[in-house]
C-alpha cells in the first residue's frame, strides 16, 4: 500500500486528537501507519512542515468571511477559536506552526486580517502586526482555555465563586475581540486627529 500525504497528515491529527501534542512524535506516527519513520520524510522534511500541515488540517474550516471591516474580524476570530477547539492540543499545534511560519492557512488568515485593519483605517504599514496582534490574541486565548479544560477533567479545583477563571468563556472571548476592535478604532481616530 502506497502512503500518501494526506493519510500521514490523518495520522497525526487522529494521534493528536488521541493523545495530545506531547505525544504526536515521527516515531508514534510511523508506528501507527506500520511505515519506518523514515517513509515519513519522503512526505515532509522534518516535523515542523508535519505540524504545519496539520495545523492547516485544523484551520481547514476557516475562510474569509463577508462583511464590513468589523464583521470580519469578529468573524475570522470565531473560526479561528471553533477550530482550535475542535483538536486536543489544537491551539498550541497552531501557535507553535504559526510562530514557524509553517500554516499556509494562517498566512491566509493574516492577510484577512491585515485587509480588514486597512479598511479600518490602520496605515498598510501597520496592517500586518494588527492583524498579528488579533491572531496572538485568539491563540493565547484559546492555549489559555483548552488548558482550563483539561485541569477540569483531571478534576482540578478551579476558584469558587464567580470569577473571570469560571465565567462563560464565549462572553469572555467576545469581550477581548471587542475590546481589540475598540483599540482599531481608537487608532483610527487617532490617526485623523494627528496623522501617525
Amino acid at each position: 500500500m502506497q502512503l500518501h500525504k494526506r493519510d500521514v497528515v490523518e495520522a497525526a491529527t487522529s494521534l493528536l486528537d488521541d493523545y495530545g501534542i506531547a505525544d504526536l512524535s515521527m516515531r508514534r506516527l510511523a508506528r501507527e501507519l506500520d511505515v519506518s519513520p523514515g517513509a515519513l520524510y519522503w512526505h515532509f522534511a522534518n516535523k515542523q512542515q508535519l505540524l504545519g500541515a496539520v495545523a492547516d488540517r485544523i484551520l481547514a474550516p476557516v475562510g474569509a468571511p463577508a462583511g464590513d471591516w468589523r464583521t470580519r474580524i469578529t468573524g475570522i476570530c470565531g473560526q479561528l477559536r471553533d477550530a482550535l477547539l475542535s483538536h486536543t492540543d489544537g491551539a498550541e499545534l497552531v501557535s507553535a506552526s504559526f510562530a514557524a511560519a509553517q500554516s499556509a492557512v494562517m498566512a491566509d488568515v493574516l492577510t484577512w486580517l491585515g485587509d480588514a485593519a486597512v479598511e479600518a483605517g490602520v496605515g498598510s504599514r501597520h496592517a500586518e502586526l494588527a492583524a498579528r496582534t488579533v491572531v496572538y490574541y485568539v491563540l493565547g486565548f484559546t492555549v489559555d482555555e483548552q488548558s482550563r479544560r483539561q485541569w477540569d477533567a483531571a478534576g482540578a479545583e478551579l476558584p469558587d465563586g464567580p470569577s473571570l477563571l469560571t465565567d462563560d468563556p464565549d462572553a469572555r472571548f467576545a469581550f477581548g475581540v471587542r475590546l481589540l476592535i475598540d483599540g482599531i478604532l481608537a487608532r483610527q481616530a487617532q490617526r485623523v486627529e494627528k496623522p501617525v
